[in-house]
């Protein structure tokens, strides 16, 4: 770090960081582990009063009037007042104090617990200890950064300004044990499967590639856990779920991340009704265990969790929102038109299944507002979902809809080795003709199902959407601690 990208402030404050080391004093202290946070050391006051105790945090606000000044310091827990007070300190530990500790600092210190006339219960300092000397000012609204630019990028910034995005990430983890309880409860086993997988598997995504030194080949960043997931079905597991990051190499949005949280269950046995019925109680539980209310609210919309969910097959809805049979658009030349119609611009080949997938999205998906299983999908954009016994051409497959956004996928899992083989030849065919997010062919996974694998029920849930869902946040990046954004060069950050 150079003085050149610091203002006139932080250069001083780099010089007494040398002012300090030439006093012997550590400017980057040693540890200081207390028997209360701050938040308890509140509660402790109410039931014990004036007591000795010790305190520590970074210093969010200093007032001085002469030989006293308070400081309001912020742990993980809470904010809490210090005192000191040039009696207490002493002379040359209070002039120390008023020279060296500015906003920013990390400082410990020891004192009793008392209320001032305002009734804020407060700590009078007795002694205190510089922790770790701050260089950098903090910007100057620190109780919320408004550029979400810099919050997105420094979120370090962002957690220090605002307790209410502290807080978020906090109801973040909550959210992701509820739901690992809840799976727990229900006899699923948690299970790690591969992130570096030499076949990207398990969704219709463009991968993240990569070269394996050691064993001379490519690699790719997963896009999926299911094909691993369910040659532990075939290896006899019978309920597992594993909840961890997938990679699709495609467009950043309100909704979309490249890296992302991924939970994938599957149920030897059941099929994609007995999801359903898991799906809209892992919804509900997981809201009234870590949000305490089966009520929401997502883009000004009042969203009731309460199961049973509305359920909707893909033609019907499909012909409801654009008066457009499915069937039709197998021609090309009419999905062009219906395109045209629509005004949906398409930057993939005009396939079946993409022109039905991007219709889909833009003109029905967002009209599921309250909780919606759309089921029985075509299969031409299903490579892994098992037919229905009526119909060759649809899938026993859902997927679960709530604020106009996908929230969970599903199927009944195609277990007909034979069948799968022929899908895969046919992702490889359309991969031929231009299409970059096509199932690649894994013969590995192919043997696995050979060897059986029992009808089962497989979910996924993206864990980032349904967080955002039930924290009101708009945006996914609102909800990811470090969202991925474009590296600036030097000259941009100097800007």
């Amino acid at each position: 770090m150079t003085n050149s990208n610091l203002n006139e402030v932080e250069r001083k404050r780099k010089e007494l960081i040398l002012y300090l080391r030439s006093m012997g004093i550590n400017p980057f202290g040693e540890k200081f582990i207390t028997l209360y946070t701050n938040k308890e050391l509140k509660e402790r006051f109410d039931k014990y009063g004036n007591e000795e105790t010790e305190a520590k945090g970074r210093v969010i606000a200093i007032r001085g009037h002469g030989k006293a000044s308070f400081v309001v310091v912020r742990d993980f827990s809470s904010d809490i007042q210090l005192y000191f007070r040039f009696d207490n300190l002493g002379e040359e530990k209070y002039k120390f104090f008023k020279k060296v500790v500015d906003v920013g600092d990390i400082i410990g210190v020891k004192g009793t617990l008392f209320k001032t006339h305002t009734e804020e219960i407060t700590v009078e300092v007795k002694d205190f200890i510089l922790l770790s000397k701050s260089i950098r000012l903090l910007p100057e609204k620190w109780h919320g950064l408004k550029d979400s630019e810099i919050r997105y990028r420094k979120r370090y910034l962002d957690l220090i300004a605002s307790r209410e995005v502290l807080d978020l990430f906090v109801k973040r983890s909550e959210i992701v044990d509820a739901i690992r309880t809840f799976l727990k409860n229900k006899g699923f086993l948690e299970v790690e499967t591969p992130m570096l997988q030499s076949v990207a598997g398990g969704a219709v995504a463009k991968p993240f590639t990569t070269y394996y030194n050691a064993l001379d080949q490519d690699m790719y960043l997963r896009i999926a856990p299911e094909l691993y997931l369910k040659r532990l079905i075939i290896g006899g597991f019978e309920k597992v779920f594993e909840l961890n990051r997938n990679f699709r190499n495609e467009g950043i949005s309100t909704k979309h991340n490249p890296e992302f949280t991924m939970m994938e269950v599957y149920w030897a046995y059941a099929e994609y009704k007995e999801m359903m019925t898991l799906t809209e109680e892992l919804i509900y539980a997981t809201a009234k265990e870590a949000m305490g209310k089966e009520n929401i609210q997502f883009k000004g919309d009042d969203i009731n969790l309460s199961p049973p969910f509305s359920r909707v097959s893909f033609t019907e809805v499909f012909k409801k929102y654009t008066d457009v049979d499915v069937d039709e658009l197998r021609d090309t030349e009419r999905a062009k038109k219906v395109l045209e119609t629509l005004k949906i611009k398409m930057n993939k080949p005009l396939t079946f299944g993409n022109v039905i997938n991007e219709i889909f999205d833009k003109r029905v998906e967002t009209h599921f507002v309250q909780p919606t299983f759309v089921y029985d999908y075509p299969l031409e954009i299903s490579p892994l979902a098992k037919r229905k016994n009526n119909d060759p051409h649809t899938v026993e497959r859902f997927e679960l809809f709530i604020g106009g956004m996908e929230i969970a996928n599903a199927f009944s899992e195609l277990n007909d080795p034979i069948d799968q083989y022929e899908r895969f030849k046919d992702q490889l065919e359309a991969k031929d003709e231009g299409g970059e997010e096509t199932h690649m062919m894994d013969t590995d996974y192919i043997e696995a199902m050979e060897y059986g694998l029992p009808p089962t029920g497989g979910l996924g849930i993206g864990i980032d959407r349904l967080i955002m869902l039930l924290t009101g946040k708009e945006s996914i990046r609102e909800v990811i601690l470090f969202p991925q954004l474009k590296t600036k060069t030097d000259e941009e950050e100097k800007e």
